[in-house]
């Protein structure tokens, strides 16, 4: 593999890392500053204003990247993602953790940019494999990132945050004497039309057919946010568990997840076909959150965990089933409607888990399982109906929606 690959690979790692890093220990972390135990209001609010700053700054830095050149972009960005994290480490006030989940959002959008990286410097016929790899290096930093969070939170709530800093900081030193331009910057004008997120929804209603398939990404990525929303709450409240615990759980999860998506999406679609492969991955997951709901025991979590990790199985069917719905020549337009959906879901839903949380907080806190249960089957016939013409079509490439399963 050449330089320039273990650098964005090494980027999205430990951008996922980062992400990761903050679950464990951000509830504790809100109740030092803000010096109360009713925090699951901010935790939402935090979580929303991070995948804001992701679903308006993506277009943005990936425009800034066709102008100026991949690589300033992506400097700027690790050295951003670096100063945040260290600022974070200090913050004595809660407007100053706001900024600081605020800037970890904008410089997180740089994985547009890193992705756009990997296009320039990549064959057409290697592309999927490099992909590939992009998608496995998320997975192993959101693997690692819960665990080291939970372990370092547990002898200072801050250094996580630290730990954050340095890992950017190292990639941003490693970038500079590594990383070349992967194109040379364009000299033309920003198109300030391309900044604009909403622009991609509007083609929904111009594409048919393709509103039940854009409602399943948005309640699939809605539901999948109230585990980073409520789990480490659901975890403390429940079983009693500290950081290295609430690590520990989530990356159990991240791991099995991450294995059952690389080996069983294509023999399971090839057994069940994709749209039955789709509702098997939707039934393990609603099984799996059942046990949780009513889980009294931390064992029990981690025991239904392989089962969990097959819901992982339906996401690359329905993906398949979604390329389906346009023809070859309207695929990124379909890809930048999905992308906005996942985004808008990302913003939404932290608030509606954070709020619904608070009101079942003292009474059953697994309650929140059951909700997520109900979300996953609203997706069930959407794509049962609106994929039924496309049942017998051959196979596609879909999109990755790993980011927002967890």
């Amino acid at each position: 593999m050449n330089k320039p690959l273990v650098v964005i690979f090494a980027a999205i790692c430990f951008d996922a890392v980062g992400i990761g890093l903050v679950f464990p220990i951000l509830p504790r972390l809100l109740e030092a500053v803000t010096h109360s135990l009713d925090i699951v209001a901010y935790i939402g609010v935090m979580t929303a204003l991070y995948a804001a700053m992701q679903f308006v700054f993506a277009p943005v830095l990936g425009a800034l990247s066709d102008t100026l050149g991949r690589r300033p972009v992506l400097l700027i960005s690790l050295a951003g993602a670096a100063i945040n994290y260290l600022v974070m480490a200090f913050a004595p006030q809660l407007w100053m953790l706001f900024i600081g989940r605020a800037v970890a959002g904008l410089t997180s959008a740089n994985i547009a940019v890193a992705t756009a990286y990997i296009t320039d410097i990549t064959p057409e016929d290697k592309r999927a494999g490099r992909f590939g790899l992009f998608s496995a290096m998320f997975g192993i930093g959101f693997i690692i990132g819960p665990v080291l969070g939970g372990v370092l939170g547990d002898h200072w709530i801050r250094l996580p945050f630290i730990a954050a800093a340095l890992l950017n900081a190292a990639n941003l030193i490693l970038a500079v004497f590594v990383l070349p331009e992967s194109r040379p910057p364009a000299r033309r004008k920003i198109d300030l039309a391309a900044l604009n997120p909403l622009k991609p929804l509007g083609w929904v209603f111009s594409m048919k057919g393709l509103l039940p398939i854009v409602l399943v990404y948005f309640i699939l990525s809605g539901a999948g946010e109230a585990y980073g929303t409520c789990w480490a709450l659901w975890g403390f409240d429940t079983f009693g568990w500290n950081g290295l615990w609430i690590g520990l759980s989530l990356g159990a999860f991240g791991l099995c997840q991450t294995l059952a998506q690389a080996f069983l999406p294509g023999p399971t679609a090839r057994l069940l076909g994709e749209r039955k492969a789709f509702v098997a991955g939707i039934a393990c997951a609603c099984v799996a959150l059942a046990v949780m709901a009513f889980a009294d025991q931390g064992w029990m979590v981690f025991a239904i965990m392989p089962v969990f990790a097959l819901s992982g199985i339906g996401t690359p069917a329905f993906q398949a089933l979604a390329t389906r719905q346009v023809d070859a020549e309207r695929q990124g337009q379909l890809q930048g409607v999905l992308a906005s959906a996942v985004s808008l879901a990302t913003i939404i839903a932290p608030l509606a888990f954070s709020t619904l949380y608070f009101a079942m907080q003292k009474e059953w806190p697994g309650a929140i399982w059951l909700s997520v249960i109900a979300i996953n089957l609203v997706a069930v016939p959407l794509v049962l109906l609106g994929t039924r013409r496309h049942e017998a079509s051959g196979v596609a490439v879909g999109a990755n929606l790993s980011r927002s399963s967890f």
